[in-house]
């Protein structure tokens, strides 16, 4: 039995155009002598919808796309994610489903079982959870039945921490109906380490089972999540016999009846992942948001160096503008960095001095500031120059404005609202800082293919190994607020990412005064992370959806 998995990319809420590109796999499949072919999860509709789903003529339309591709279905089998109306509309009226589709029609469904409410998921909001299992004949050389599953089906029992989460499970269900191929659509997003821990989770129930699975994943970035693909196939023992491209639409053709030589990609490392997801996460971005051109404001240092890199990775170097906005604090170097990677990445550069703007904004607050010693009021006054002209020329041009902020600095708001926050998207906005330099090391060892002068660094070596400063003030550094980098962000990943309390992490061994001061500032600035533009997740916690935390809270 010949399988296809179709590894593709859709649109949320474009039912048409993922049509159309479902029925050009399929036709791919076709032609390569597939037998079956599997698409990701909710592929008509696009993942995650979110409330989209809360409305009818959008849930109907995903219909209407769905019998389209059945009708295209005469020579193959093939598998679909969609929405399926509930016909009694009984509780939410809706479910996640996988639609069969053999002989130009629907002639089986399956309602995903398991419905995950943790992270970014929120299924439970939308969807009624399925009843059955679903196992149908597919015909060859010798009729095999093929048991279908939907993502979380696959993610059951004991395997988060230990703990069982669920009450049933789909695949031994399936399997007991008479599965002999298991097939899983999913749309699992991104985070670092996540590759390996499906392998390994999959791996144990596939052995458990002692039946095949075809799992086929989602590809691309939908607003904060980046799909990673890596679409796989693993033998009953559990094995991997072939393995989809990550990050990439890929079309993987694999003959079941053969053990071995099926193509097996190689997954990325680990910065190397993080880095192929932000480029994807920021593309998609852009392009299904219908913009050409990015701006970005260049200090000269490390944060806003590796966003123009991403940018010019994902989207070319004609669509990227970097704009440098010196004040009266601003190093000669600074300029002199932003001049020198505008070069390297061949990207069009402005110059925009804010000295005379500083200048007047001072003035006209000298009658009011007068007999208050200078603080971080003045120092803003300067961001907030930054942003503003920086948003000008996003509205003049239609240009989407891209933050260049990261993740240790939105959690400890060491970052100023309507000013360096402002922008579309925040393309390191769950990057730690000391991943930056990771990414910054990177860039320089495997330049995108723009790079314009061979041997010399894309991102100059002074950017990354400057003590960095946000210049707002005669020599200013970060750390002079701060604690070393690796120190604050070994504090942040475990009171953010792994929610240990302010005990627990001293009893790891770092100072109590310390630790105590930095979780006071990720409480004291969720307001401004709830200010701040949508970032791409990387981590197994982002700041946004998967982290809803209050504002007005008093919790110690």
């Amino acid at each position: 039995m010949r399988v296809a998995l179709a590894q593709i990319n859709s649109t949320i809420g474009d039912m048409d155009g993922n049509a159309e590109r479902i029925v050009r796999w399929i036709d791919s499949a076709v032609k390569e002598g597939a037998d079956l072919v599997v698409f990701p999860e909710l592929v008509i509709f696009g993942y995650p919808p979110k409330d989209l789903l809360l409305r009818a003529d959008l849930v109907q339309k995903n219909v209407a796309a769905l019998l389209r591709v059945a009708e295209a279905c005469t020579q193959t089998t093939a598998v679909v994610g969609y929405v399926q109306p509930d016909p009694e509309r009984n509780g939410k009226g809706i479910y996640n489903a996988a639609a069969v589709c053999r002989n130009g029609r629907v002639t089986a469904t399956y309602t995903k079982m398991l419905l995950p409410t943790y992270d970014v998921f929120d299924e439970s909001r939308y969807f009624n959870a399925g009843q059955r299992v679903q196992t149908f004949p597919l015909s060859g050389p010798r009729s095999i039945s093929i048991g279908v599953t939907i993502c979380e089906d696959l993610w059951n029992d004991h395997q988060f921490d230990g703990r069982r989460v669920y009450g049933i499970d789909p695949i031994q269900r399936s399997v007991d109906a008479g599965a002999r191929v298991l097939v899983n659509l999913s749309a699992s997003p991104f985070r670092v380490g996540k590759h390996k821990e499906r392998e390994d989770i999959f791996a144990q129930q596939i052995r458990a089972s002692g039946t095949p699975l075809v799992y086929v994943n989602q590809v691309g970035g939908n607003d904060d999540l980046v799909f990673d693909g890596a679409s796989m196939v693993l033998d009953a023992n559990g094995r991997v016999i072939a393995r989809a491209k990550a990050f990439e639409e890929d079309l993987l053709i694999v003959d079941l009846s053969e053990a071995k030589g099926h193509r097996v990609e190689t997954y990325p490392d680990r910065i190397a992942s993080i880095r192929k997801a932000l480029v994807i996460g920021l593309r998609d971005y852009v392009s299904k948001c219908g913009f050409q051109t990015v701006v970005l404001g260049l200090s000269g240092g490390i944060d806003s160096a590796v966003t123009a890199a991403i940018a010019v990775e994902a989207l070319g170097a004609d669509s990227v503008c970097g704009v440098v906005l010196p004040s009266r604090f601003s190093s000669t170097h600074s300029v002199e960095d932003a001049r020198e990677l505008a070069e390297n990445m061949g990207i069009r550069l402005l110059m925009v001095p804010i000295e005379s703007v500083h200048a007047a904004m001072e003035t006209a607050m000298t009658p009011h500031f007068d007999g208050h010693p200078r603080n971080v009021a003045e120092e803003n006054i300067q961001a907030r120059i930054r942003g503003n002209l920086l948003m000008a020329l996003s509205n003049k041009f239609g240009w989407l404005l891209l933050t260049t902020g990261n993740k240790s600095e939105l959690a400890v708001g060491y970052c100023t609202l309507y000013g360096d926050m402002c922008g579309g998207i925040a393309v390191l906005g769950d990057v730690p800082k000391t991943v930056v330099y990771e990414l910054a090391r990177n860039i320089n060892e495997t330049p995108p293919a723009s790079h314009r002068h061979e041997g010399r660094p894309v991102i100059p070596i002074r950017s990354i190994e400057k003590a960095p400063s946000a210049e707002l003030a005669e020599n200013q550094f970060d750390q002079d607020s701060l604690p070393p980098y690796d120190t604050l962000d070994a504090i942040l990943e475990r009171y953010v990412e792994r929610t240990m309390s302010p005990d627990q992490i001293v009893a790891e061994g770092f100072d109590r005064t310390l630790v105590e001061r930095i979780t006071r500032l990720v409480d004291r600035n969720e307001y401004k992370r709830k200010q701040a533009p949508v970032g791409l997740k990387v981590t197994s916690l982002a700041f946004g959806t998967g982290r809803r935390m209050p504002i007005a809270a008093k919790c110690r």
